[in-house]
């Protein structure tokens, strides 16, 4: 490989959420918790940042036109087959934002929002932040392996007349990367009854062999006419403190409607860098990403032999898709409570705990592979000797 994802970097100390904000009193934990990699971006990227502070002015900042527009257009028509166009664009400071921003825009207070748990936390935050009632339709978990339960997904659609779906594709705790006749299902339920969908996709690129990412509103016309599409370069390139994200939304009534909350928070002009590593990242970084994905594989193969051989009360929920593996811990036989004390108190993990995921995530755990080798070896390592002290 040209770029050495076994560089161990010391980010304590450089203001990092993974790193800064563990509120308890060990000192010495293992943060694999967070979607964020202990990897450096491609050196692109930092040259493109570097050039424009040698510029030596900050001043508010937009990019439109061909040289912003085309390195992500090129981007999702080579790996997806989506043509998107620029006048489906808006930038916003995140995907969070942009589900927050959708929900105000598109629903009234005490709208029934719909999503699919476990599932990434956030989604059921904005929802009941905002006033709008949720309304949860569980993955069936079945032989290893999550699948969506379409019928009780339309049944609470009926019963609670649910105005909007949040939609995690990848998904993200249980790494599932949905088919199109899967999502086409879905689709047609939401069009059927008049749902409009947030789309997130923000794992795209991370996508394990033999399986592919399916655009959702790229499937059918009906299915573009009712969704915004939440993508950014933040995950796949590790960018998430630049602040940058790209919203597809082709129906114009629903795009004016987006940006006219946007303008009701008075974030008009997103981060300059943002903007700067975003062209770059798109523009040079297929080659680095290819690698990274190589190693991530790398990583994932090694979780699974490590837990095959040494851990086996611990089952791999096979991902086929981003860097966050979801861990069944139930046949330890702990309550929620006492599996914290274990991956924290004795094996020193900061992990995501399943419950922060909603219904379903009971007696599991989310672990963030994208971290060097050594690093990983390191926690799988504490995992085994704690868990060897329970006997």
């Amino acid at each position: 490989m040209s770029h050495s994802f076994d560089e161990i970097i010391d980010r304590r100390n450089t203001d990092s959420l993974k790193y800064a904000l563990w509120s308890g009193e060990q000192d010495d934990l293992l943060p694999l918790w967070v979607a964020d990699m202990d990897f450096k971006t491609l050196p692109e990227v930092t040259n493109a940042i570097i050039e424009k502070c040698h510029h030596g002015i900050f001043g508010y900042s937009d990019a439109a036109g061909e040289e912003y527009f085309k390195p992500l257009f090129d981007w999702y028509d080579k790996r997806f087959g989506w043509k998107v166009s620029d006048e489906w664009l808006v930038k916003t400071p995140g995907v969070v934002f942009a589900i927050n921003t959708a929900i105000r825009s598109l629903t009234s207070e005490g709208d029934a929002v719909i999503i699919q748990q476990p599932v990434y936390y956030p989604f059921s935050g904005a929802v009941n932040q905002n006033g709008r009632k949720l309304i949860i339709s569980e993955l069936v978990y079945k032989n290893g392996r999550y699948t969506m339960d379409l019928e009780d997904f339309e049944n609470k659609v009926i019963l609670y007349k649910v105005k909007l779906f949040i939609l995690c594709s990848p998904h993200n705790p249980v790494g599932r990367v949905w088919t199109t006749e899967e999502l086409e299902a879905l689709g047609n339920i939401c069009v059927k009854h008049g749902v409009l969908v947030v789309s997130d996709e923000i794992h795209a690129d991370f996508v394990y062999p033999e399986n592919h990412h399916t655009v959702f509103s790229a499937i059918k016309p009906e299915f573009a006419d009712i969704t915004v599409t939440c993508t950014a370069p933040t995950k796949t390139f590790n960018l998430a403190g630049l602040q940058i994200s790209n919203i597809f939304i082709s129906n114009s009534d629903i795009k004016q409607k987006f940006k006219h909350e946007i303008h009701k928070t008075g974030y008009h002009e997103p981060n300059l860098m943002g903007l700067v590593a975003c062209k770059a990242a798109y523009k040079h970084g297929e080659a680095w990403l290819e690698e990274l994905k190589s190693y991530l594989v790398s990583n994932l193969n090694y979780v699974r032999e490590f837990l095959s051989e040494n851990l086996p009360q611990i089952h791999l929920v096979e991902p086929e898709g981003t860097y966050l593996i979801w861990l069944d811990c139930r046949e330890l036989e702990l309550t929620d409570k006492k599996l914290e004390e274990l991956i924290i108190g004795k094996a020193g993990l900061w992990l995501d705990s399943g419950t922060m995921f909603g219904n379903g995530g009971e007696g599991f755990q989310r672990i963030n592979i994208a971290c060097p080798k050594e690093t990983l070896k390191k926690a799988m390592e504490r995992l085994k000797l704690a868990v060897s002290s329970m006997k």
